[in-house]
């Protein structure tokens, strides 16, 4: 599963990598990218704007490779009004239930207790996207 890097008008720390853990962005720059389309969703933040850029999900979903968006409820509604197949799936803690008016814009709902078990229902829902390892084959 991929997910691509954010794009954000915030200041790049010390230890983040332009284009691998956020693509950061000018004010003037994100304004640009509203402008032409190129944000499948975006949000304010405090000061500062972060949004999904849409071209490098483009050619992703077009190959149907599943892509995993961290994004508020607002995010996914604006994600379902801009691709309306896709499957939306709502994280929420152990025990806390979703409300049913949010439950009701996605496909499921699972609990994030373990990581490992919210990747393996994840994989479950969505599939892997990595090869299955090679088997030998039976001669005979």
């Amino acid at each position: 599963m991929w997910t691509p890097a954010p794009a954000t008008t915030r200041p790049r720390r010390d230890h983040e990598v332009d284009g691998v853990d956020r693509v950061f962005l000018t004010p003037a720059e994100f304004d640009r990218l509203i402008a032409v389309g190129g944000l499948l969703e975006w949000s304010r933040a405090g000061p500062h704007r972060r949004g999904t850029p849409y071209d490098p999900l483009r050619s992703r979903l077009a190959a149907g490779d599943p892509v995993l968006l961290p994004l508020d409820l607002a995010g996914a509604l604006l994600v379902r009004a801009a691709v309306p197949d896709a499957r939306l799936i709502l994280l929420h803690p152990p025990g806390d239930m979703p409300d049913p008016v949010m439950a009701g814009h996605v496909e499921h709902t699972v609990a994030h207790d373990l990581t490992e078990r919210v990747v393996d229902k994840l994989v479950g829902l969505f599939g892997s996207s990595f090869l299955a390892p090679a088997r030998p084959r039976v001669r005979g």
